[in-house]
């Protein structure tokens, strides 16, 4: 659905030019939910808006829906449903005239807006509020409505950034449910970005941008095994013969401290009940921890600050000055 070949874009600023993307290539499946992630100032917001056409390539070309971002721009934003991460919706409006006002601009016939209104309108629980005023909703319905307004004109691929940002769990958990069932009943593509690391486990697949490159593309459980194996924290009185039954079975302990010890292992909930029935010495406690994709993303991109947005905020920001 999505076939990304070397998209490259250079920014030039007083100081210069700033390579925000550079040699940029993956595809995206019909139906996935695919992450893309990444710190501040990685270039996500570059390759979206070359995606979405807000922004040209330098160089390089993405296929979208089989169609070109470049030479079939238009086809692409039929193909397309973008929820931005800052809000979009007119709150001087109802619930129902922001997606009506949103199926002109994509010159729906009205029979066949209205029924899409209604059915969305259902789908994001908002069928007893859509002659309020937005202006009196609460983020949590925005973000719903907002979503139903990127899917009024059936877009094959759906563009969320950042879609839960400072909602509560019980609203993030209901955004979510919407995405899956999108992803389920309409086979709608969806195009991911987000910091809450325990949202980027209900992707597919995920990219890992950094400083313009991807740095790496696989799923999660993929992406868990380049950090490392399930570690294992043991603490026993035993601790010189429960080293050397380690050692034994050719494990080396990663530390010791007092009665503490830790070790690693491939398949540790496999490894667990064995490994309590035969050791020879007993335990206090004994814990398995898994790698998390916040392990992952603090190794691949580091745990130095970054400044805000990418490079396409800092060019914007200056051509506004």
């Amino acid at each position: 659905m999505i076939d990304v070949r070397h998209l490259h874009r250079v920014f030039r600023t007083k100081k210069g030019t700033v390579t925000a993307v550079n040699d940029v290539s993956f595809t995206v499946e019909r139906g996935e939910i695919f992450g893309f992630l990444g710190p501040n100032g990685a270039g996500k917001t570059t390759t979206i808006g070359m995606l979405c056409t807000l922004l040209r390539p330098t160089s390089g070309t993405a296929i979208l829906n089989g169609f070109d971002i470049v030479k079939q721009p238009h086809d692409v934003r039929k193909s397309i449903g973008l929820v931005f991460q800052d809000p979009s919706l007119d709150e001087r409006l109802t619930a129902r005239e922001n997606l009506e006002f949103h199926a002109r601009l994509y010159r729906l016939p009205k029979n066949l807006a209205r029924e899409r209104i209604d059915r969305m309108l259902e789908m994001v629980e908002l069928v007893s509020r859509q002659d309020d005023l937005v202006k009196n909703f609460s983020g949590g319905m925005k973000r719903r409505l907002e979503i139903a307004r990127g899917l009024i004109h059936h877009p094959r691929i759906l563009f969320l950034d950042e879609p839960t940002l400072g909602l509560d769990p019980q609203t993030r958990c209901c955004i979510w449910d919407y995405i899956h069932q999108l992803q389920r009943e309409e086979q709608v593509t969806i195009f991911l970005t987000t910091h809450y690391m325990e949202e980027a486990e209900h992707c597919r697949r995920i990219a890992v941008m950094d400083y313009g490159a991807l740095i790496g593309l696989d799923t999660p459980a993929g992406l868990k095994k380049t950090v490392g194996e399930d570690r294992i924290t043991m603490t026993t009185v035993h601790v010189k013969q429960a080293t050397a039954y380690l050692a034994a079975r050719g494990l080396s302990p990663l530390g010791v401290r007092g009665r503490e010890v830790v070790f690693e292992v491939q398949n540790g909930e496999a490894f667990l009940p064995s490994f309590v029935k035969q050791a020879p010495f007993d335990m206090l406690t004994i814990n398995l921890t898994r790698p998390t994709l916040e392990d992952v993303f603090l190794r691949m991109t580091g745990r130095t600050l970054r400044g805000e947005g990418d490079p396409v905020g800092v060019a914007r920001s200056g051509r506004r000055r």
